[in-house]
This record gives C-alpha cells, structure tokens and sequence, in this order.
C-alpha cells in the first residue's frame, strides 16, 4: 500500500484578517473553540493520526494552548508554522527568520508539545536562509512549497479583493509549476527534506482543501470528480499525495466573520464536514495508508533526489 499524509495548518481568524488588510485582526479574533473539536472528531471517526502546523502567537494564547494541549493528546504531530503568521518570510532578513522559528518553539514547548521537526511556512513562503536555519536548529523537514502555476492568479483575486491595507507581495510566480511534485532533499546541512503539498499531476492544479470547498461551492460532484482525477493520477505517476487541510475547512461564513472573501465559505459547516470526510475515505479507498507528514517523511527512501536551495529563484520563490 502507498503512503499519503494528511496535515493541517491552524492558521487563526486575526491571521486572514491581518493578511486581507482587515484592521479587525488587532483584536485578534479567533475560531479555534469551535475549529479544533470538530477537526478532531473527524480525524478521530477515520482512525488518522495526522500533524497540526501551529502558529507561536496563537500558541501563547489561551486558547491556542488548549488547542495543542488537546491535539498532543489526540496523538498528533505538532509542526511550526512561523510566530506572527505573515505571508512574507521571504522578506525577513535571517536574524528575523531565526527568531521567528525559536519563539515559535518556545511556545510549542510551553504548551505541552515536543519540540517540533517540522516547518511550513506561511502562503508556501520559504528562502534558503529559511532552510539553512531549519537545518542547523535540527529540523527534519519542510512542507513549505506549493507547485503550482496558479501562484500569480491567487495574489490578483486577493488583491482585487483586499482593502487598500491588505498585503500584496503574496504567492510565488508562474515558474512554480516547474518545482518538483514528490519528496526531494534540500543540498542543506544533513539533507532537510521538502515534502510538497501535492498538486494534480500533469496539470498541476491544487487539490487541497480549500481548493475543493472552492469547486464544491460550484459543484460538489465537480470536486469530487476532480479529487478521485487527481489521486488515480497519483497512483499512476507514482506520487505519494500530501494534502493540506485548514480551519476553514469545517467552518461555515457565521463561524469566520469577515472571511467572505475566502474560497469556499459559502459551504455551510455541515456540508464542509461530511465533504472532508469524503475526501478522507477517497484516500484509502485508493489504496493509500494515510499518516502525518512526519510519519511520511519517515518512510520516504533514503535516495531521494538532492536539489540547491537556488531552485527556489529558478522557481519564483
């Protein structure tokens, strides 16, 4: 049986609103009360052990500590997802970058969890001075590159969307369909590994998450044709799928205020669960053994291909 991984990343309310420009995200709203017992049942009605990528800020908050409390328990990886959770990582000058990641395991840590061995970067935002430091602080790998053209499509909508305050140097360039599909190591201290988050192959459209609440907000047979598509792909061009999952993802338009703008939020909440449900069963019905990404980058083999971090520039990262 071929693995598949499964992850989640937590990324808050104030988080979306701050990257839209919405000034409400300074009070720093948030959903994980009602997003992470609901993730939880679902996880746990499939028997999936999967890994939770946290955001530091969120983790000093009260709760946001519950939250990983309740996830460690659960028998899930904790990762680091960056501390302020902004989309431009690959502005900040290292010195930044590594106070970002240790502040982040410090309040990992504080809140129960292991010190995390994994790394995503927020809106796939990841430079080689990123994995250098991931690499000397004893990570892993990273799970932080989205291969896709879409990249350039994604920052027009959202800064269409967006008021005048909302970021606009998001996602990487067009040349990201060129980024490898499958697991490599990065040619930095022992090997990092990169796991991407698995795109269609060929095509190379994303099959994530809020990609397919996007398709199902139009037709749900629509995204359910397109995911069973993109896994018989998988199978036959030998990709071991990881799927990215967010809050979002169980959450009606009422349960994220002001997060009219995201894909797939006109789903109510109920029809988001049964739907991950869905695309949980299609996974193993696909003859995938589905485990955290963590669990994944432990089985990869040992020879998987070597790359320099300068394909990110080749890559438009």
């Amino acid at each position: 049986m071929n693995t598949a991984s499964v992850s989640l990343d937590l990324d808050n309310l104030w988080a979306y609103l701050k990257t839209h420009g919405d000034p409400e995200w300074e009070r720093r709203p948030s959903f994980l009360g009602t997003a992470v017992p609901r993730l939880l049942d679902v996880f746990g009605a499939h028997d999936l052990t999967t890994t939770v990528f946290v955001v530091g800020a969120d983790a000093e908050r009260d709760d946001g500590a519950r939250a990983v409390a309740d996830i460690v328990a659960a028998g899930h990886e904790i990762g680091n997802h960056s501390y302020g959770h902004e989309p431009w990582l690959h502005r900040y000058t290292r010195d930044r970058l590594e106070a970002e990641l240790a502040r982040t395991e410090d309040a990992l840590v504080a809140a129960g969890a292991p010190r995390p061995t994994g790394f995503r970067g927020p809106g796939y935002s990841v430079t080689r001075d990123l994995l250098e430091l991931l690499a000397e602080r004893g990570y892993r790998y990273d799970a932080s590159t989205l291969p896709t053209w879409i990249g350039p499509l994604a920052r027009a909508y959202h800064n269409r969307t967006a008021p005048t305050g909302g970021e606009r140097d998001l996602f990487g360039g067009f040349a990201r369909v060129r980024a490898p599909n499958r697991a490599y190591r990065w040619r930095v201290g022992a090997g990092l590994v990169e796991l991407p988050v698995t795109t269609m192959p060929l095509l190379r459209v994303p099959i994530h998450g809020s990609y397919l609440l996007q398709l199902h907000q139009l037709s749900p047979r629509l995204a359910r044709a397109h995911f069973t598509a993109a896994l018989r792909l998988c199978r036959a061009r030998g990709v071991q799928p990881s799927l990215l999952l967010h809050p979002t993802d169980v959450l009606g338009a009422a349960e994220a205020p002001g997060m009219e703008f995201f894909p797939g939020m006109a789903v109510p909440g109920a029809r988001k669960v049964e739907f991950l449900g869905w695309v949980l069963g299609a996974l193993r019905a696909h003859h995938f053994e589905v485990v955290g990404t963590g669990a994944h980058v432990d089985r990869l083999d040992a020879g998987l291909r070597e790359h320099d971090p300068d394909l990110l520039a080749r890559c438009g990262g």
